[in-house]
């Protein structure tokens, strides 16, 4: 089997995770919200209206909880690392399990013609959540990284087109490039990178999205921009960074997702992979706070960086 490697193949990524769970056991981590879990999850909750405006309209964009972003862009819905389930998790009764509840099931979104994979661990690629989406839209088109396509087709997907890092496809009216992420991949023991991970750079005419999925912060980031141009609207995550020892190069915290937002140009960065699970040491209230500080550090505001409920939707006006 195939392994894959960061561009900066030095970079330790995943060393010390007994370590690291061990310690979290022994300090009770993560603490629960300041509020309490039902009311944080109350308030971080919203019925989406996948109707407020025609198809034909302006880019609009949904969060729909974790890494999972519904795009409407030049009359076609893109989904990605779609994820409805309770836990994020080989088993139904242990795991990762959501606090805040899916905004949407499979079925009730609109009808989904194309669905990015960031990658292979189980908060981003569930099982469950595939199988729901092919039935409801059994024509769907996949784009995934390098060496998962056989895992897709197993589950009933026709039309999956794998992509390396700079590679990409034109579907319909989008350009579509796999672009590279700071990360690993790995669904059991003995699988560890041998399937690839990736962020995706959405082109359309005027206008540019770019989801990073998973990433630790690197400076070669950048080229993504001075490629592909600067991102119009990018899904950056901000949350599961804690300890920065063990999280920190793979997961960029919030005051990274600003610099990325800066050293990318992009015009709005909209907050993910915060408030739905609890993957890492960082409480589910915690990103968005200190998200807020690092923008107030850098003469920044929500305008420029969207902070939204999960169900959410805002739409990107022309500029």
């Amino acid at each position: 089997m195939p392994r894959f490697a960061n561009l900066d193949s030095h970079i330790p990524i995943g060393h010390g995770a007994l370590k690291w769970m061990w310690q979290r056991r022994l300090a009770g981590l993560p603490k629960p919200p300041a509020e309490g879990y039902a009311a944080f999850a109350q308030r971080s909750f919203m019925r989406p209206d996948f109707t407020a405006e025609p198809a034909s309209a302006a880019p609009r964009v949904w969060w729909l909880g974790h890494a999972t972003v519904l795009l409407r862009i030049a009359g076609l819905h893109i989904i990605t690392d779609p994820h409805f389930s309770l836990r994020a998790s080989p088993f139904s009764f242990i795991g990762p399990k959501r606090y805040v509840p899916a905004p949407a099931a499979a079925d009730a979104l609109p009808r989904i013609d194309v669905v990015l994979i960031s990658h292979n661990h189980y908060d981003h690629l569930d099982d469950a959540s595939i199988r729901a989406l092919l039935r409801a839209n059994p024509g769907i088109v996949f784009y995934a990284p390098s060496g998962l396509a056989p895992w897709l087709r197993n589950r009933g997907a026709m039309h999956v087109r794998e992509l390396g890092w700079w590679q990409s496809h034109e579907y319909k009216a989008l350009d579509i490039h796999c672009v590279p992420a700071q990360h690993w991949s790995s669904r059991y023991i003995l699988d560890r990178n041998h399937t690839l991970w990736c962020g995706w750079v959405l082109r359309a005419k005027d206008f540019n999205f770019y989801f990073s999925g998973d990433t630790g912060y690197s400076p070669r980031l950048a080229e993504i921009a001075s490629r592909l141009g600067s991102p119009d609207l990018a899904a950056l995550p901000i949350g599961a960074y804690a300890p920065r020892w063990f999280m920190g190069p793979q997961h960029v915290d919030p005051p990274e997702a600003v610099k990325l937002h800066r050293e990318l140009g992009i015009r709005h960065s909209l907050a993910i992979h915060w408030g739905t699970f609890e993957p890492a040491d960082d409480s589910l209230d915690e990103p968005d706070r200190l998200l807020r500080q690092a923008l107030a550090s850098q003469d920044m505001t929500e305008k420029d960086f969207w902070i939204i409920r999960q169900g959410e939707g805002r739409a990107l006006r022309q500029k």
